[in-house]
């Protein structure tokens, strides 16, 4: 029942972040805030990594003739994955801050209003995922956990900056706000993604 409860949990964190990014990047055609182009990169980049979770989280607990190594080469790879999605998504943000013009943001209320969902969103998959792999552990739901803790701090940051920037558009304050909003999430995104991916190899302990 655990077992069937982390792979909901994979597949609802599928649903619910698929129409992220095309409402974000719906919301690219009305703005061109980099706070905003940077986290439909991010978004984008989570979901595939989120995909890989649950498709390999599936495939290793419905065959039972996987034996505990090769389990857990299997799950390191989708929680490396996820290391590169972040990475990725931070180095996206960094070329975004400093190389995306400074010009008029436009409409940033698409990708505010889908930053402060995702505060709420997220912050309740870290808190299930979390109790999940304490209930159940296994290294795919406490990544998850970490991820989700992680996206639910970045959307809060892209929300303060976006609010900014849709309060006093065209301001320097918006302006700032907006290059330090995505330049404080990108060493964010890339210091956790580093520490996913280089994180020492664990030894198989438990059939998860």
């Amino acid at each position: 029942m655990k077992k069937k409860s982390g792979e909901r949990t994979l597949l609802a964190s599928v649903v619910l972040s698929s129409p992220g990014p095309i409402v974000v990047g719906i919301g690219l055609f009305l703005g061109r805030s980099s706070t905003q182009l940077a986290d439909f990169i991010r978004r984008t980049a989570e979901l595939v990594a989120i995909i890989v979770s649950w498709a390999i989280y599936r495939v290793t607990h419905k065959n039972t003739g996987y034996d505990a190594n090769r389990k857990l080469r299997l799950e390191r790879i989708a929680n490396h994955c996820v290391g590169f999605a972040m990475c990725l998504s931070g180095i996206a943000m960094l070329l975004v801050t400093f190389l995306y013009p400074a010009e008029e943001k436009g409409n940033v209320i698409p990708g505010l209003i889908i930053a402060l969902l995702g505060v709420t969103t997220n912050s309740w998959f870290w808190i299930r995922y979390r109790r999940l792999d304490k209930a159940n552990p296994n290294t795919i739901l406490a990544v998850q956990s970490k991820l989700y803790r992680v996206k639910a701090l970045v959307d809060t940051c892209v929300a303060i900056a976006l609010i900014v920037v849709a309060v006093f558009p065209g301001s320097l304050a918006a302006y700032f706000t907006d290059i330090a909003g995505s330049a404080a999430v990108a060493v964010y995104l890339l210091v956790n993604g580093a520490v996913m991916i280089f994180k020492k190899k664990e030894e198989p302990m438990y059939s998860g």
